[in-house]
């Protein structure tokens, strides 16, 4: 039993460990937010420069790339229904950001209480033994209780750095979607004001 939950504490920290490196490269800001688009959205002040402004988000694939060349796409339509095209495919892209982030959570839940299990049976084959063989042996009792005490240290030190890389990545994709909002707002706005004109 105490076998098991090792190999189930070390795939959850295989897991969790994973999820953090992929998250960490997938949520660089120069991927979500490329400087490229947002000096190409800085200057993109017309409909005639859209073009521009198009082919490079289609040489730098992103969600804030993906966002514009759809509100590119839909310059057309109304200015309420182009936003409400736009809302809806952020949202989608931030659904996209957060994927992984859940599995974090669960090992942040998931981790500790797998040291408890480990703990719990750890003191029933300690006290299993100690009911057979007494008191006599201190320094075996002292072992048993070590090795009891280690699944719960176990399971911490793999949900306090999930905990972490969840809180962190959490708040960044929140910052990278206001992010995105303001400057998809601000083309949105150039881009029929300049229609009115």
């Amino acid at each position: 039993m105490d076998a098991l939950i090792y190999i189930l504490l070390a795939l959850t920290s295989i897991v969790g460990l994973a999820f953090i490196v992929e998250r960490g490269l997938a949520l660089r800001w120069g991927k979500v937010v490329p400087p490229e688009i947002t000096g190409s959205l800085a200057v993109c002040k017309t409909r005639d420069d859209v073009e521009k402004l198009r082919r490079v988000c289609a040489q730098k694939p992103s969600s804030l790339g993906r966002l514009l060349m759809l509100a590119a796409d839909h310059l057309d339509w109304p200015k309420v229904e182009n936003v409400e095209a736009l809302q809806t495919a952020a949202r989608h892209e931030i659904v996209r950001l957060e994927r992984g982030l859940v599995v974090l959570e669960i090992i942040v839940g998931i981790a500790p209480l797998l040291g408890l299990v480990g703990t719990i049976a750890g003191m029933m084959n300690v006290f299993g033994d100690l009911g057979q063989s007494g008191l006599s042996d201190a320094t075996k009792l002292a072992q048993g209780i070590a090795l009891i005490l280690r699944a719960t240290l176990i399971g911490l030190l793999i949900a306090i750095p999930s905990l972490i890389a969840w809180s962190y990545f959490s708040k960044k994709v929140e910052v990278l979607a206001v992010e995105m909002e303001a400057l998809c707002d601000d083309f949105i706005r150039r881009q029929y004001r300049n229609d009115k004109q």
